[in-house]
């Protein structure tokens, strides 16, 4: 009886391995990869940044007749770029895709993107200015970034596409802006993370000692550069994080420069691939 149901087991074991093989080899065959499209924002001196986005594809080609839309994109989409800060992302496609060459991803907006900007009166939400932005470009014929990523059968792949709002949004001398989108993209897979809590020293009536510090803007630098490599904003907690980071053989550095409180400028900050750098506490 023992021999039996050792027997039994023995083989009912050998099946599940047998079957879930067999599930792993259809996955690898099937010849496709997950691919997911994350945006987030480096802001800019506005109120609100929004913007429509009523398609998102992809191209396996060079060719404008291999554009193909993500089915899992459910457009069109209204978002407000300035609300992507502090870890909060929008994801815009989660889908299995055909393995081999992806070159390029498009976003294709549509006509309602705006900005809202400070009136004459500082205090009074009454006053703000909409301003509607023109994007001749990416309206006709799509904001075209460049992937040249081999999707491999069987892997996920997370693509971080960055918008920077100040650079994307160009005031003309008659007071018209236009939507110019600078969007750097880079793959989570081979890319890492800096985050962290920023506090300080508050005293009144209620609040004594370090508190979080919500809208304060944080500057990334590259050793050695003069310009900000992305810049963002803490959330109510104070948190910020930036994503999609390179190594850099220089690394990278932190700056803020926030009214009523000490500058702070980081040490060398080292980024790893698939890690998140945790530099708190900042306290201002």
């Amino acid at each position: 009886m023992n021999l039996k149901r050792g027997f039994m087991i023995a083989f009912a074991i050998i099946s599940i391995m047998v079957v879930q093989s067999c599930n792993d080899s259809d996955n690898n065959e099937d010849g496709t990869a997950r691919v997911q499209l994350k945006l987030i924002d480096s802001p800019g001196d506005y109120l609100e940044v929004n913007v429509n986005i009523i398609d998102v594809q992809y191209n396996s080609a060079e060719d404008e007749d291999g554009w193909r839309s993500f089915e899992s994109f459910v457009g069109p989409v209204d978002v407000n770029l300035l609300e992507l800060v502090g870890g909060v992302s929008l994801f815009l496609t989660d889908e299995n895709l055909p393995s081999g060459m992806m070159k390029q991803i498009r976003l294709i907006l549509g006509d309602g993107n705006y900005i809202v900007i400070d009136g004459d009166d500082k205090d009074s939400e009454e006053d703000d200015i909409k301003v509607d932005l023109t994007t001749p470009s990416a309206q006709q014929s799509g904001l075209k970034l460049k992937l040249d990523t081999e999707l491999e059968a069987g892997f996920s792949y997370t693509f971080i596409l960055d918008w920077d709002v100040q650079k994307s949004i160009v005031e003309t001398g008659s007071g018209k802006y236009i939507l110019k989108p600078v969007i750097r993209v880079e793959a989570e897979v081979n890319s890492g993370s800096i985050e962290g809590v920023v506090t300080g020293e508050k005293t009144d009536d209620t609040i004594d000692g370090a508190v979080p510090l919500e809208g304060v803007l944080i500057k990334l630098y590259k050793l050695d550069t003069e310009e900000p490599f992305a810049s963002t904003y803490t959330n109510a907690d104070g948190y910020f994080i930036f994503e999609g980071l390179l190594p850099s053989p220089s690394n990278y550095e932190i700056e803020i420069e926030q009214d009523g409180y000490s500058n702070y400028k980081s040490g060398d900050i080292t980024v790893k691939v698939g890690e998140v750098q945790d530099i708190s506490p900042i306290e201002l």
